[in-house]
């Protein structure tokens, strides 16, 4: 995971260089932008989940998305993304039948560069980048005794664009795609007498809309 991580801050600093060294545009931009979104996180998920077998079913959820995105030239930005979502997770078809994992907390912050095709209102964008997710708040339900999960590094691809109302007032629809797997070890001594790993991709589709604001 480190080197994984290592490799994407070297990436993105030889993005901000190449970026910056282009010769800025001659007509005005802003250089920061924000956005407030309602998103829906849609995990593509599967697991080879070890001695039992099955697969893994995680729930969408529904929350609010903050960004904020900084433009090294008229075209080139990058984006952070901050948000946080809670999903229910259940081992399905195993040999020992369906089993409620509970529920656990990902907090996905995630980075990307961005192209964006500028000319008039309508700004479509494209972006790719890599993402750190944190699992956190975790209940086992009440089957396992434990549940935990490996800190996870993914990478990420975006696709959206932005409609100006105004000057500054903009509305934004967005795609993204977080590559996601993470190991989670299952202390089920007190049902199954053992303790299971299973290797989990979580993949999620994320669909936003929201508002945004540039300066």
């Amino acid at each position: 995971m480190r080197k994984t991580i290592l490799f994407a801050v070297v990436a993105f600093m030889g993005f901000s260089n190449v970026v910056m060294s282009q010769d800025s545009p001659t007509s005005d931009f802003g250089k920061w932008q924000f956005r407030l979104r309602g998103i829906v996180v849609a995990p593509d998920e599967g697991a080879d989940i070890e001695a039992i077998g099955g697969d893994v079913s995680i729930s969408n959820a529904v929350v609010p998305e903050f960004d904020i995105t900084y433009f090294f030239t008229e075209n080139w930005s990058a984006e952070l993304i901050l948000g946080t979502t809670k999903h229910d997770v259940e081992a399905v078809d195993t040999a020992a039948g369906d089993i409620d994992l509970g529920s656990v907390w990902l907090l996905p912050p995630t980075l990307t560069g961005q192209y964006h095709f500028t000319g008039g209102d309508f700004v479509p964008y494209l972006g790719a980048g890599v993402n750190l997710t944190l699992f956190y708040g975790v209940d086992e339900g009440p089957v396992a005794n434990d549940v935990e999960y490996d800190t996870a590094v993914g990478f990420a691809l975006q696709g959206g664009f932005d409609f100006m109302l105004n000057d500054r007032w903009f509305l934004n629809l967005d795609i993204k795609k977080l590559f996601l797997n993470t190991t989670a070890t299952v202390d089920a001594t007190t049902a199954l007498g053992a303790t299971v790993e299973a290797d989990v991709d979580i993949d999620p589709w994320i669909f936003g809309f929201g508002v945004g604001l540039k300066l």
